[in-house]
């Protein structure tokens, strides 16, 4: 069995620590680790004969993205698999929402995943492998009332990753997006924050926001479910790998039902679409 070197970031909670988890367990794996706070991952060291590496690395530091990927390699001598796990939310109106601190989100949820990609990349090429893996949302293909920037970020990724895909297919490099419904993460409770309407006319919304946080950690989804499932895809279905892969009974439902409207919706207009055209001399 060839060991693949497997980089993942923010692994002290949520997707990235079950997926880290699974990972150190595995034969074949070397396994980097990354965290703002190294000490947050010391669930770790039980699994650890060798094949673990743990990286103080912030996303939206690109110093440290850099020093992360020369130290994993230094001791790995590749990098096999990214997995871009690194992201906040934000729950807010459009119009309420804090201009700063949403920009700080595209900061790590954009501009990071960018930065950690641009930096594994060169790397990929000449060794004509890998496969990144970047988690998007159900949210980065629906939207909904209240996290109008999170889901920005999101359909950022997916343009960014569909487009990456075809850059890089032809040279044995793989894009997967992950995209989930609601897990058992920290995502709607401490990794949000939330901004409680204040304006009347929206006043509807704080319902919404405030079950987002009443049910956070009773999702549906089971994150250490999703971690097997994404290191079968990488691991035994890198050949088939899918450029999209939907996480829970919600998100798959969701994102058929909204390709089948809206596929009516172009197709009832296509003619009037077409005519936009200069007409064929």
């Amino acid at each position: 069995m060839t060991t693949k070197t497997w980089l993942i970031t923010g692994t002290s909670t949520g997707f990235g620590r079950e997926l880290a988890t699974l990972l150190a367990q595995k034969d074949g794996v070397n396994l980097v680790a990354t965290a703002r706070h190294t000490e947050q991952l010391a669930y770790l060291d039980q699994y650890d004969h060798g094949q673990i590496q743990k990286l103080t690395l912030d996303v939206t530091d690109r110093d440290q993205i850099q020093a992360a990927v020369k130290a994993a390699t230094a001791k790995f001598s590749t990098i096999d698999v990214l997995v871009n796990n690194a992201g906040l939310g934000y729950f807010g109106t459009f119009e309420e929402s804090d201009r700063d601190a949403v920009r700080y989100m595209f900061d790590v949820n954009v501009w990071g995943l960018v930065d950690m990609t641009r930096a594994v990349l060169p790397a990929m090429r000449q060794q004509k492998s890998g496969v990144i893996v970047n988690f998007s949302s159900i949210g980065g293909l629906f939207s909904f009332p209240t996290i109008s920037f999170y889901h920005g970020t999101k359909y950022a990724v997916e343009g960014i990753s569909e487009s990456l895909a075809k850059e890089v297919g032809d040279l044995g490099i793989k894009i997967m997006l992950i995209e989930p419904s609601g897990f058992r993460t920290d995502w709607a409770g401490r990794s949000s924050q939330k901004k409680f309407p204040e304006i009347d006319d929206y006043a509807q919304f704080k319902d919404s926001i405030q079950w987002n946080v009443n049910t956070a950690h009773h999702e549906n989804g089971d994150p250490q479910r999703a971690a097997e499932i994404i290191y079968d895809q990488v691991t035994n279905h890198t050949a088939n790998l899918p450029l999209r892969l939907p996480l829970g009974q919600f998100a798959t439902d969701t994102a058929i039902d909204k390709y089948r409207k809206t596929l009516k919706e172009f197709e009832a207009l296509h003619d009037l679409s077409a005519s936009a055209d200069r007409p064929e001399a």
